[in-house]
């Protein structure tokens, strides 16, 4: 008799994961070749404020640094990369009983505010962590307006 963990909502969170493909929700417009790219899974983000930079970190265990790639374009903050398991591939002809690890393609993107400096952006990672820093910007002074 073999034992089988039970997940009741398992079918059904691979079913809702399913249909939001079908329907759109992992796509995403690639710059380069103007066309809609499929996104295998998202990594959970985290964004914080700080007084003088924004912080995105990403849950990105399993991806190599060098298979990340981010860009900044009309504000737009792109976070692309892929996660394979090779060493896996290759033992048993790649075949599995269960497979519940999400692997392939990712893309994030974030709308940054005004007050983020494009030109001031540096990323690392860390245990399996993606640190990405967006410093501020000069803030524009409020300034009183006369009514005439």
């Amino acid at each position: 008799m073999a034992l089988m963990h039970y997940q009741p909502y398992s079918t059904l969170t691979r079913l809702q994961r399913e249909l939001d493909r079908m329907m759109g929700a992992g796509l995403a417009p690639d710059e380069e070749t103007s066309s809609w790219i499929a996104s295998d899974w998202s990594p959970s983000v985290d964004i914080q404020e700080k007084e003088d930079r924004f912080v995105i970190l990403a849950d990105v265990p399993g991806v190599n640094p060098k298979d990340i790639d981010i860009t900044m374009d009309n504000g737009v903050l792109t976070i692309r990369g892929e996660r394979v398991f090779k060493e896996e591939e290759a033992s048993d002809n790649g075949r599995f009983r269960r497979v519940e690890r999400a692997r392939g393609t990712f893309i994030r993107r974030f709308a940054l505010p005004d007050t983020a400096d494009p030109d001031q952006i540096s990323a690392s990672s860390r245990d399996g962590v993606l640190q990405v820093e967006i410093m501020k910007g000069e803030k524009a002074k409020p300034r009183r307006i006369e009514v005439k």
